[in-house]
């Protein structure tokens, strides 16, 4: 008889528009009240960040201390796949040792995919390259509902380097499957227009999209990008893109700001806006903490949902 393979988030489209829904009531229920420690009782999780991770790793583990379960946390240098072995042999030897989910950050875009082909219990794409960081997404759109109490007909601009955010590729899913228009803001070189589609416009002029959106998410600009050439200059950037005292009065009054973390003061926003009581990045990071416990709860043991 064929077993069904475990549940991975991979990215958000490993979800239905439901179960994202689902996931976000049960993360709405946690936050209003604790569940007992006992949802993952006796379930190893493996935290394993090959990327250096404040606010990624620290929620997920408060997250699974939460739900009760085994926390098992150790650096890439102690991981044998700096040794020679291959990702197929370390799965077999986490699932020989009961490790039943891993929650993995990798540079190389893909890597997630290739782990959870291998191992044989749930995997958490916790950001993998460019590609995906699907419980970003989610958390994100739990501030959104938190705010509009809906999906549907909202406007989100996104502004930066979407070329290579996997924040941004994964709230592009999520967005799009639960019915919010996304508008893409930034220069040629880091948002090619190839970007457009089905929902998603590509804009190049922040000015004339702020006073339009119910949300603006602001990218970080990593230096390297004028090293390799991607941006001419970084004073020009700022004067286009930068999110400062000046273009605040452009937001509308109900609108929210949004930013991933973590962010560059004085490069793609400026303290003003940091302080702004329209800025959610708080919520954001209180959000992550219980959006990752209904993932884990969702994955181990295909929690229904319960009413906020």
């Amino acid at each position: 008889m064929r077993t069904v393979p475990p549940r991975n988030l991979l990215d958000v489209d490993d979800l239905s528009p439901g179960e994202i829904v689902s996931v976000l009531d049960r993360a709405v229920a946690f936050r209003d009240r604790l569940p007992p420690r006992d949802l993952l009782a006796g379930v190893p999780v493996l935290n394993l960040f090959f990327e250096a991770s404040t606010r990624t790793a620290t929620s997920f583990t408060l997250a699974e201390q939460r739900v009760g379960a085994d926390v098992i946390t150790f650096a890439p240098g102690a991981s044998s796949l700096g040794k020679g072995e291959t990702i197929a042999d370390t799965a077999l030897t986490l699932s020989g040792i009961g490790v039943r989910v891993i929650v993995v950050r990798h540079p190389e875009s893909g890597f997630a995919r290739r782990l959870a082909d291998a191992f044989d219990g749930h995997v958490v794409n916790a950001g993998d390259g460019t590609h995906a960081h699907p419980t970003q997404a989610l958390l994100d759109l739990m501030t959104l509902r938190q705010e509009f109490d809906r999906f549907h007909g909202l406007h989100v601009a996104i502004v930066g380097d979407i070329l290579h955010s996997r924040v941004a590729r994964s709230n592009i899913v999520g967005m799009r499957a639960l019915g919010i228009d996304v508008t893409l803001v930034g220069p040629p070189t880091l948002l090619p227009h190839e970007f457009a589609g089905d929902g998603v416009r590509v804009e190049r002029d922040l000015d004339a999209v702020l006073g339009r959106v119910d949300a603006v998410m602001m990218l970080r600009i990593q230096r390297e990008r004028i090293e390799t050439g991607l941006l001419p200059a970084l004073d020009d950037y700022t004067r286009r893109y930068q999110l400062n005292r000046t273009r605040l009065r452009s937001l509308r009054g109900d609108a929210v700001i949004l930013h991933p973390g973590p962010y560059n003061r004085g490069i793609e926003l400026t303290d003003d806006v940091l302080d702004d009581p329209r800025s959610r990045y708080v919520a954001q990071v209180r959000n992550g903490v219980f959006v990752r416990m209904a993932v884990l709860d969702l994955l181990v043991n295909g929690a229904p949902v319960v009413a906020a």
